[in-house]
């Protein structure tokens, strides 16, 4: 009972810290979305502003509100640079660790050089890449060494879309998705035999599901069409954030690798295994946990980019918007706190759904053991 009471004191100062510092603001800024500081601005910057409780309205107004359509680009322009960008850098990652898994010569030496991107900061990176992908120089003038004209592709400066989607599909394609993963959980729950699991998984998404092809398709977030799509302005900012943390996924796959015992690979081998079918079904699914822990970090990097954004394109270019960036400029620009607070609530909300699921399914495997 003495050590207990000992091992709460010593830990004590740093629980009222985390306790003050963190969920305290964290509380704070959930009251100031919920109300309307900023809409008066005379009010805005007052030393003691009257605050008026007005709920959900900031949420109600970035989704559905007239003047809040660059937000709405944000944040599909975030969930296009997410897909991309993890995609790009596991692929590429396991790309490159495969190579150097076959000990080429200097494999010390391309170690180095892959892993080095990722030793610099996003706002180096986001400086180097802006020079390199200038219209008139860098990467568009590389064919012109072989006597080839060069590339006449804008990179950071074009306005062009592509998968253009209507905003007010956003229920329906919301509902579609959730509903398919949560068949491809209860197919997971199906092999593995866990019947409780495979009934919720199953259930939830059947009604989603049903929801989207019936209701989902009917719902009306504007009265009004209003297209979004993929900004190819993103693909220079993906390429340089690929190029950054592609040497991080490499690493991870690299010790992946190298930790498989031989004893399963030679017994793979003596079962008839040829090389597809030894990644295919030996290595490919041991690899599968760092892949998760991978998708995790890059997911959550993803998700509150900021500093690479506003190095390579600035604050200022709607195409290249991410929430974070519209965040700093309705808080800080334009001093409308509240709505600026109510998007970093969903940020946060955000990378909650991304990082607690996994932290509480790796806190049951320690559990079980």
């Amino acid at each position: 009972m003495r050590d207990r009471i000992l091992a709460f004191l010593v830990l004590l100062p740093s629980l009222v810290l985390v306790g003050i510092f963190v969920y305290g603001f964290i509380g704070q800024t959930l009251w100031v979305s919920l109300t309307d500081w900023g809409k008066n601005p005379a009010q805005a910057l007052a030393l003691r502003p009257e605050l008026r409780f007005v709920g959900l309205e900031n949420y109600r107004e970035l989704f559905t509100g007239f003047v809040d359509v660059r937000f709405r680009q944000s944040v599909v322009n975030l969930v296009f640079f997410t897909l991309f960008f993890m995609a790009g850098s596991l692929g590429l990652g396991l790309l490159l660790a495969l190579a150097l898994d076959q000990r080429p010569k200097g494999e010390g030496f391309f170690r180095t050089v892959f892993l080095f991107p990722m030793a610099l900061s996003f706002v180096v990176t986001g400086t180097i890449w802006r020079w390199l992908l200038q219209p008139q120089g860098g990467v568009n003038v590389l064919p012109t060494l072989v006597g080839l004209p060069p590339l006449p592709f804008p990179w950071l400066t074009t306005r062009e879309q592509v998968l253009v989607f209507d905003w007010n599909r956003l229920p329906f394609y919301t509902a579609l998705l959730v509903g398919l993963v949560l068949l491809l959980v209860a197919y997971g729950a199906w092999r593995g035999g866990e019947r409780r699991k495979l009934f919720w998984s199953l259930l939830s998404g059947g009604v989603l599901l049903l929801w989207a092809f019936t209701l989902g398709s009917r719902v009306q977030l504007l009265p009004y069409p209003e297209p979004h799509g993929f900004s190819l302005a993103l693909i220079g900012v993906i390429l340089a954030a690929v190029w950054q943390m592609s040497g991080y996924t490499m690493a991870l796959y690299l010790a992946g690798l190298r930790g498989i015992p031989v004893e399963v690979l030679e017994a793979a081998r003596v079962d008839g295994a040829g090389s597809w079918q030894l990644y295919r079904y030996v290595i490919f699914p041991l690899l599968a946990p760092i892949t998760l822990s991978a998708m995790i970090v890059l997911g959550h990097i993803a998700l509150k980019i900021f500093d690479l954004i506003f190095a390579m394109a600035g604050l200022d270019y709607a195409p290249t918007d991410v929430p974070a960036i519209y965040m700093y400029l309705l808080a800080f620009r334009g001093n409308q706190f509240a709505k600026g607070a109510a998007i970093g609530l969903l940020l946060l909300l955000l990378v909650a759904l991304v990082v607690v699921p996994y932290l509480a399914s790796q806190l049951r495997k320690e559990v079980r053991r």
